[in-house]
């Protein structure tokens, strides 16, 4: 699991600097920081969104959905499935969830370490 974890992060290395090289402006450390905070902030947003919903904080307002549309609806079927179906926190793929944070996690080192280094002036 820990080589998968660093496969992927070479990978988004790599490719943060094909981005970075592919820029028609000249290179600067700026837009490198730039585009590294931009992959950081993807893998952020969506490990904090699977954070949430492990937590199970989407539980309750799918619960009460679920029942609403069973008490409105005119299959009875459907009334005795809704409280079978599970819960968006059971749903949660946990080797995606830590790939993902650790992504977030060691991207977000390395923007902070080059946004350092830039304000240093190094």
């Amino acid at each position: 699991m820990k080589k998968k974890n660093f496969y992927i992060l070479m990978i988004n290395l790599i490719l943060s600097f094909a981005v970075f090289f592919m820029n028609g402006t000249e290179n600067t450390w700026t837009d490198y920081i730039n585009v590294l905070f931009y992959i950081t902030f993807g893998y952020l947003i969506v490990a904090l969104f699977l954070y949430t919903k492990k937590g199970g904080f989407y539980d309750g307002v799918t619960f009460s959905f679920r029942r609403f549309i069973s008490m409105m609806s005119k299959n009875t079927d459907y009334m005795e499935e809704w409280k079978e179906r599970p819960l968006p926190s059971k749903k949660v793929n946990e080797s995606f969830y830590s790939v993902v944070r650790f992504q977030a996690i060691a991207l977000m080192l390395i923007f902070l370490l080059t946004f350092l280094m830039y304000m240093l002036n190094l």
